[in-house]
């Protein structure tokens, strides 16, 4: 189990790991919050409204410029370093919902940085969200390297979860955990260059 990260708190990969990464796994899991009870499920409601979060990696360079995305609609990054596994519209299930993969002896030399969004795209907010997270796996071990718990409760719909960034010969990641709004990354982009 790795260690569970603060908003704010930066660690290095291969120091947590205890080895060279070559490949990363970054995954989001969340469950859409049960609501009504017994009465509205008489009556025709559903026990659970589907929330179609989607996990989405943007990768910047030194000038902060967007070199390239990886989301629901681009499943792979041109130079094939990034790859999403597939959008998960509902949260059902165990373990991660949708699962973002790093080869990061692939990443070119001119991206810095990496910075992993989750948004809902259905607009709701998460205050109808629990248990979200998200987490870096080694994947080569499948050892979970660290975990941030998302704050599910808020009127916000978007949140700037982490970035996995280049310092010297090492990757590290920074959990950044802002709220923001947005059903898209493409909204959040101005508030995450405040963070590169």
């Amino acid at each position: 189990m790795g260690i569970n990260l603060q908003k704010g708190q930066k660690i290095s990969l291969a120091k947590e790991s205890g080895t060279t990464l070559s490949k990363i796994i970054m995954g989001l899991g969340w469950d859409a919050k049960k609501t009504g009870g017994l009465l509205k499920g008489m009556f025709g409601g559903s026990a659970s409204e589907s929330i179609d979060l989607d996990a989405s990696c943007i990768l910047f360079d030194d000038a902060n410029k967007v070199v390239d995305t990886v989301w629901f609609r681009q499943l792979k990054s041109r130079d094939g370093s990034v790859t999403h596994t597939g959008d998960n519209r509902t949260g059902e299930g165990e373990g991660d919902d949708e699962q973002i993969i790093v080869l990061l002896d692939k990443i070119p030399a001119n991206v810095k940085s990496l910075v992993f969004t989750v948004n809902s795209f259905t607009g709701q907010t998460f205050d109808a969200v629990e248990n979200a997270y998200c987490r870096i796996v080694d994947g080569n071990t499948r050892n979970e390297i660290a975990r941030y718990t998302l704050s599910a409760q808020g009127s916000h719909s978007a949140q700037i979860m982490a970035k996995v960034y280049r310092h010297n010969d090492d990757w590290k990641m920074h959990a950044i955990g802002e709220n923001a709004n947005g059903r898209t990354f493409d909204n959040l982009l101005p508030q995450i260059v405040v963070h590169l």
